[in-house]
């Protein structure tokens, strides 16, 4: 081989370097590209690579490897030590010396021993601030790139309709502009400026994951084609052209009797062709096997392969198995040509160049420790998790209480939990699935080569602990569990009431169980047919209210679930999510009123399970039943609504101006209102601009977010929010396919959620039925003066 061939000399273009290095390559060399290799299978004793195993298993090279952090419990440091053991050894033990790309998940950080873990993804998108989720990915970049990692499978940018999906936690709600803002805020973070100092994020899962029959996992998608682009297509048209995501995975789901994984029409034709994807997309895990073992669409892996290449899978995950023999079969038989094959590899070629990893793959492991845990991180883990908390009930105004009151009873499995404020895609919860169920607290010492599970938490303090530190040492707190999350027990019941009788008041923390293991209630294929409190959680909250004691109800659950009880006889109710290692302490200081539960509904709560789907944008017959309006049982709507919140004040709206009112289809309207604190207390107001097209020659939604401002004012200050709103923004594709913006009356809607609109107006569309880019502008501009 040459002293310093093209594809190793910086002076030449990227394009050029890539196709010299594919024209060298053999096709084992090739098909190594197309793949993962797990980290586990690469591992020695202690944590070092194995240099037996490396050879048997990156004799050829490799595309990926796969989730060293998250499949580990080895510290930054260690991980980064064995990511430079392996491009050590793909660099001077290869032909080629192609480094691989490390990747890992960051749902909700960086999913690794000593990772900053923050509030799970819908608890971010409770926060409506795009700027809190930068800032998020920052650190997840900062935290992976010093431990040697460079790709990562997030953000979730799934619409979430269907609370009974167990997924439901990992993504930013039901609503395509609320999650397009925040994904696209979510990979400018992670992918920073310049991919060569930044982490490939990974948008997923394209398409319609989410909307499945029963709310289950990889179950099928029913979407008609137009539902499917301007709904759940929109995030990831956002992704592509707003923030210039670097890599697409794909769905598990079948839509229209075709499994995602193998339709050329979703991943080629759309993705590519209409979205203008230009990026590698990479299959979930085990995407390409599931075509033969689990849709039977494909005879044998020969044939998966084929079907996943054809339809745009460019690397199979987590680990080289269809694309590997299997496909060189398919080869040699002639029915996959070799374009289809440089047209992937070198796909995966330009993201290592674009990465930088030709140039310099090594990281310097004694500066990894320095970024992990700092107090600024920790300090924006509790500031989302702060702003993420939705109080939906406040009877009384209950909150904030008092530091001295007292007795206070903290009742509930949750209280005193640390690993029921995680969830599936933080740390502790992959820990269980490799090593099993972690034993909280417990840090005896263990027998040579067993792990202490206990240990490996990120530093939390329960919910139970932050009250008692709040409180102080005067004021009596009382701590029962009363119940588990799933167990039928009712053991505990007796205790938990003694200490709420004679309490001023009862906290009771309920919710779920969020992870992927036995005994979880929430997460990946955790999917649920009823959506009330799980176990005897439900029995447990009316013993405590039967005593008598005002109650608080907290609750930690990363889905809506339905309370319908709990909201006619609690005093408050404050929704956590799935918080992370600095809830306890948000969770505190938001009862006691040291920071305001300011966040919104990124998803509507149903009232029972038969409502969902529920959504606030739904169409003009949806929402409701002809004639009738409700159910012969239940009213039609949510419990709940999308965007619901209160505060410990409250905001005046007034002088909604919207202008021009007329307006052309490639024209900007402007839309102002002053919003003033008309209470005793600083706060956040979410000021949400909804737009409706009143009539349409197909059925539009009853309304539409296209704006949000978060607004803190001090009592009595005043504010103007001015949105201003690309009419491109209300585009919708006609009955002839074409992106179209038509004629007629544009109702403009402002207010505090979707079901509490202050202000409307209206203006008018000037002009014919016209063609529009419905790819120029994803984003409302919002000014605050």
């Amino acid at each position: 081989m040459d002293s310093n061939p093209i594809y190793r000399d910086v002076r030449h273009s990227i394009d050029v370097r890539a196709d010299d290095l594919l024209g060298r390559m053999t096709l084992d060399e090739k098909l190594a590209q197309l793949g993962g290799t797990w980290s586990t299978g690469l591992m020695g004793d202690g944590g070092s690579l194995n240099e037996t195993r490396a050879r048997e298993k990156l004799q050829h090279g490799i595309g990926h490897v796969t989730r060293i952090g998250g499949a580990s419990v080895l510290r930054p440091h260690e991980t980064a030590a064995l990511c430079n053991e392996i491009q050590r050894f793909l660099r001077q033990h290869t032909r080629l010396g192609i480094p691989a790309i490390v990747h890992e998940e960051s749902c909700a950080g960086y999913l690794a021993r000593d990772a900053t873990c923050f509030p799970q993804a819908i608890g971010m998108a409770a926060t409506w601030s795009p700027d809190l989720v930068e800032a998020v990915g920052q650190v997840i970049r900062d935290q992976m790139r010093a431990s040697g990692s460079h790709q990562t499978l997030a953000p979730v940018l799934d619409i979430a309709r269907d609370a009974r999906w167990g997924r439901t936690e990992e993504t930013f709600g039901e609503d395509p502009y609320l999650v397009a803002q925040l994904g696209m805020a979510y990979i400018r973070g992670v992918q920073g400026p310049d991919l060569r100092r930044g982490i490939v994020a990974t948008a997923k899962h394209f398409l319609g994951y989410s909307a499945t029959e029963g709310g289950m996992n990889w179950a099928p998608s029913h979407l008609g084609r137009r539902e499917l682009l301007e709904v759940y297509a929109a995030p990831f048209a956002a992704a592509i052209h707003g923030a210039h995501v670097a890599s697409v995975m794909n769905s598990y789901s079948e839509i229209d009797g075709v499994p995602v994984g193998a339709s050329k029409e979703i991943l080629d034709d759309l993705l590519r062709g209409t979205l203008g994807f230009t990026g590698v997309v990479v299959s979930d895990y085990f995407t390409i096997a599931t075509l033969a073992q689990y849709h039977r669409v494909a005879a044998d892996e020969s044939e998966a392969a084929r079907m996943g290449l054809e339809a745009g899978i460019d690397i199979e995950l987590p680990a080289l198995h269809c694309y590997g023999s299997p496909l060189r079969a398919a080869i040699e038989a002639g029915r996959v040509p070799m374009e289809l094959v440089d047209r992937s590899v070198r796909r995966v070629l330009q993201m290592k160049f674009d990465l930088g990893l030709f140039d310099d793959p090594y990281v310097d492991p004694k500066l990894a420790p320095a970024l992990f845990g700092t107090p600024e991180d920790l300090c924006l883990a509790r500031h989302v998790a702060q702003k993420s908390l939705v109080l939906l009930k406040n009877d009384g105004e209950i909150l904030p209480l008092q530091k001295d009151v007292g007795p206070i009873a903290i009742l509930g499995p949750h209280a005193s939990s640390v690993r029921l404020l995680q969830g599936d895609y933080h740390y502790p919860s992959h820990l269980e699935i490799m090593f099993g169920e972690i034993t909280e607290g417990d840090m005896s010492p263990r027998p040579a080569g067993q792990i202490n599970l206990g240990m490996h938490f990120p530093p939390t303090v329960t919910i139970a602990d932050a009250i008692r530190a709040a409180v102080g040492a005067a004021t009596e707190v009382r701590v029962a569990r009363g119940c588990d999350v799933v167990d039928p027990s009712t053991a505990g019941f007796a205790e938990a009431a003694a200490a709420a009788r004679g309490a001023q008041v009862a906290v009771v923390v309920l919710g779920e169980k969020s992870g992927l293991s036995q005994g979880c209630t929430s997460g990946e294929s955790v999917d649920r047919a009823e959506l009330g409190f799980s176990g005897v959680q439900q029995q447990f909250l009316e013993a405590v209210v039967a005593t008598g004691t005002p109650t608080v109800l907290v609750v930690v659950s990363g889905r809506p679930l339905a309370l319908p009880w709990a909201a006619e006889h609690v005093a408050a109710i404050l929704y956590s999510w799935v918080p992370g290692q600095e809830g306890g302490s948000a969770i505190a200081e938001a009862l006691f009123g040291d920071t305001e539960p300011g966040g919104r509904l990124p998803i509507s709560l149903p009232r029972n399970v038969g409502q969902v789907p529920v959504f606030y944008g739904h169409k003009p017959s949806g929402g409701r039943s002809h004639w009738k309006g409700k159910y012969a049982d239940s009213p039609s709507e949510p419990l709940y609504a999308f965007g619901h919140g209160l505060g410990y004040t409250r905001f005046e709206y007034s002088d909604l101006q919207a202008s021009p009112t007329r307006v052309r289809a490639d024209g900007e309207l402007s839309i102002g209102v002053t919003v003033r604190n008309t209470g005793k207390r600083t706060g956040d107001e979410i000021v949400q601009l909804y737009l409706h097209d009143v009539v349409a020659t197909v059925t539009r939604p009853v309304m539409e977010l296209k704006g949000s401002a978060r607004v803190t004012l001090k009592p009595e200050e005043s504010k103007r929010v001015t949105f201003g709103v690309a009419l491109s923004q209300m585009a919708f594709l006609g009955r002839h396919g074409r992106w179209i913006i038509e004629p007629g009356t544009l109702e403009v809607m402002v207010g505090s959620s979707s079901v509490d609109v202050r202000l409307r107006g209206e203006v008018e569309i000037d002009g014919g039925p016209q063609e529009v880019d419905p790819y120029a502008v994803f984003t409302t501009r919002i000014e605050v003066a």
